[in-house]
């Protein structure tokens, strides 16, 4: 015997705060294109080259986040077509996968350019380079808080159940958006301080310095980044301890699990099956009663044997 919840349950497994991070990651585009465009037709007309190199780094950060609202979009309008099997909820991961690996090339690239300057330092001119260095940072300084209000919100689930697993109620197509955004603030202020100190001291190698610890910043960002996302996308196990409880729910009255699988389906949902040898006579429908207290598990599918099957 075998079910899941009902003939005809939602297989939407989108965080609860999505519609909110759609609007958000929207607005910030907006600020960030038109920042872009402002620096980069500014440059053109004053004839600033760091003007203009800076509007076009703003590029690579507006392309992840409009990476990030479209898979919102996507997701959002794709959330009840019968193609997705369990649904688009782990869409915001494959953009936040696709966002790190692009960070990770921008700090090869941040480095790569470091290196150079390190081995024939450049002129500087201060006087345009710290202002944009310092419009920049207040860009991303709002870019950040715009982004960061819809992603720290607050779960009303059970307290016991997301104890258990915190990574399986993170939206990571969000949390991308936001480290993009973070990356280059933490690009301007090391810059702004490379600047600062070259000019005051003529210590020229302080600009590519700080162009080479924002890389290792960035790098280990994008490390963290493409290492849990990858595991949602390859299905890996969100939460052993969850699975762990599960187990001890299930075999605390003599009967046994001779499968058990736990993944994630979306930021808040998880999905299970679990096969159960059982002496009693129980349906799935009575197991699945029983973990109805986990309310992380969105989709359960429950398989019973009676335990002198073969």
């Amino acid at each position: 015997m075998s079910g899941a919840f009902s003939a005809s349950h939602s297989h939407v497994f989108l965080g609860e705060d999505h519609a909110v991070a759609e609007r958000r990651a929207w607005a910030v585009i907006w600020l960030c294109g038109a920042m872009m465009l402002l620096e980069i037709v500014g440059g053109l007309l004053f004839g600033s080259i760091a003007l203009v190199a800076d509007g076009l780094h703003m590029s690579t950060h507006a392309g992840a986040l409009l990476l990030a609202a479209l898979a919102y979009s996507y997701a959002r309008k794709h959330a009840n077509d019968p193609r997705f099997t369990f649904g688009t909820g782990k869409l915001g991961d494959l953009a936040g996968f696709t966002s790190a690996v692009i960070l990770a090339m921008i700090a090869l690239l941040i480095a790569y350019e470091a290196a150079r300057r390190f081995a024939s330092p450049v002129p500087i001119a201060f006087r345009e380079a710290i202002p944009i260095a310092a419009l920049g940072l207040a860009v991303n300084a709002g870019s950040a808080w715009l982004l960061s209000g819809g992603a720290h919100h607050h779960d009303h689930h059970d307290h016991h159940d997301h104890a258990h697993h915190p990574h399986a109620q993170r939206d990571n197509n969000m949390r991308a958006a936001i480290v993009h955004v973070m990356a280059d603030a933490a690009v301007s202020i090391l810059v702004i301080v490379g600047l600062l100190l070259a000019r005051g001291f003529g210590w020229l190698w302080m600009d590519p310095l700080a162009g080479l610890i924002g890389a290792g910043v960035i790098a280990s960002w994008a490390y963290a980044l493409v290492r849990d996302t990858g595991a949602i996308l390859l299905d890996m196990n969100p939460d052993r301890q969850l699975t762990e409880t599960l187990r001890q729910e299930i075999e605390a009255d003599g009967d046994r699990l001779t499968d058990l699988h736990v993944w994630r389906l979306g930021p808040g949902h998880l999905g299970a099956v679990l096969c159960i040898v059982t002496g009693k006579d129980r349906r799935p429908e009575d197991y699945r009663a029983q973990l109805r207290r986990f309310p992380s598990l969105s989709h359960v599918t429950v398989e019973v044997q009676p335990s002198g099957a073969r």
